[in-house]
């Protein structure tokens, strides 16, 4: 996932094999997760959320699609919901919000619990208890906006050229692989899928202020981004 081309990195001054340009624009895409609390391309994802009294569970991501929607229960016995239990909302739709809307009315004669003698789903709801639902789908915006792959070139040169050491510094650390200008040009790939933590900035003002209009600070980042 990039925000931004190897050329367009390179227009804002990153400098390098397409190979490490390419790496400076992976840690400014990070960089921007982690800030905006956002994903600017289609992304598979799993999210838990929590389930309002009214059976409105809202998404932390703009949603595109719903796969599968599961109750979180302390046994974890809880079958998939089927589609027909459920309807999804999406802020790709201007006046709309990221949900999934769980149907409260309505019934399925072939779930156990959920017949309509048995209070349907409201009902079968009500027996597990149920205050959380683990959601599958793909989040995200269907394409990268065009300030957000500004601000991903703008930020990728402007790590880089954070990143770049004294000739000192790179005397003393042996482990810096540094190019005739001084760049730092090998970065260690980070295979961690520990979610990234939101930042109150991405370390560079300009690109604070073109992402101004993209964060989503409403809520905490679940779900392994």
């Amino acid at each position: 996932m990039a925000y931004c081309s190897v050329a367009q990195a390179r227009d804002a001054g990153a400098t390098g094999t397409d190979a490490e340009v390419a790496a400076w624009i992976t840690a400014a895409t990070e960089r921007i997760t982690a800030y905006t609390q956002q994903l600017f391309e289609p992304t598979p994802l799993v999210v838990v959320a929590d389930v309002a009294p009214d059976g409105t569970c809202l998404l932390p991501r703009r949603v595109r699609s719903v796969s599968s929607v599961t109750p979180v229960v302390a046994d974890d016995t809880a079958p998939s919901l089927p589609s027909s239990a459920w309807r999804v909302t999406s802020s790709d739709v201007l006046g709309s919000v990221d949900a999934v809307l769980m149907r409260w009315g309505g019934y399925d004669d072939l779930i156990v619990g959920a017949e309509s003698w048995n209070g349907g789903w409201r009902g079968l709801w009500d027996q597990w208890g149920m205050e959380q639902a683990r959601i599958t789908g793909e989040f995200g915006y269907a394409e990268v906006p065009l300030l957000v792959a500004q601000a991903c070139a703008l930020l990728a040169a402007h790590i880089q050229a954070q990143a770049a050491p004294s000739d000192a510094d790179a005397t003393q650390t042996p482990g810096l692989d540094v190019d005739d200008e001084g760049n730092n040009v090998r970065i260690e790939n980070d295979e961690s899928t520990t979610p990234v933590p939101p930042s109150s900035s991405t370390g560079s003002t300009q690109v604070d202020a073109l992402l101004g209009g993209y964060l989503n600070r409403g809520y905490n980042l679940i779900g392994g981004i």
